[in-house]
Formats: C-alpha cells, structure tokens, sequence
C-alpha cells in the first residue's frame, strides 16, 4: 500500500471507480469497521504502471483525504503488523508476504507524515 483514506471520507465512491486493481473497499466492506473507505496494502500498487499517480486521490473530491503510507515491502513488514492504521488500529491483510510495486520518488518522510498525494 502506499497510500491510506483518513477519517475525512465522504463515501462517495470516486475512488473505488478510479483504482485499477480492485484494492479501495467502501465502509460495508471495510475489515476495521471504520465508517470510511479501505486500501487493502497487500493490492495497491500506488497506480504503478497504470497512472502518473495515484487516482483515487485525483479523482477525490475531498482534500486531503487520501494521503500517503508506507510501502508495502520486506523492509516495512512491522509498520502493518502494528496497530498504526487509523484509530490505531490493525491493518487488515489478505496476503501478508506481498511485495507490491511503490513510487520510489516519495520521501520517508512524505510518507511518515502521511503527506497529501495531490496540492
């Protein structure tokens, strides 16, 4: 994963149509029980190969509400197994081994400081 939807979700869907791997769940499906949106980061593959950047947050209406997270590899395996999702709960998984392809141009610190993806 590399980007995560924050508690500022309106449930409008616009991201679900725009993500070409099927990883964005809508709240009925979303395996926190937040009332907001889900990446799976065992799917998202940051719009790699496919856009110039992620297009769930070009196509989200609402600012800042999908921002960036770690990337879903080897070296951030810890980040997802601890309870450092929204509300400080536990990402859910589907497929803990993944290895999913990230944009390499965004910082450490972007990502840490769960940055906006568009300004």
């Amino acid at each position: 994963m590399a980007v995560i939807i924050n508690d500022t979700c309106i449930n409008c869907g616009a991201c679900i149509d725009e993500c070409p791997v099927e990883a964005i769940v809508d709240e009925d499906d979303n395996p926190t029980g937040e009332e907001l949106y889900y990446v799976y980061p065992d799917k998202c593959v940051e719009c790699v190969g496919h856009h110039d950047e992620p297009a769930c947050a070009t196509a989200c209406p609402t600012e800042g509400c999908i921002t960036w997270d770690m990337p879903f590899d080897s070296a951030h395996k810890d980040f997802f197994s601890a309870g450092n999702y929204v509300d400080g709960k536990n990402y859910v998984m589907e497929d803990a081994d993944a290895e999913m392809p990230f944009r390499e141009d965004v910082s450490a610190d972007a990502r840490k400081n769960r940055e906006n993806i568009v300004d």
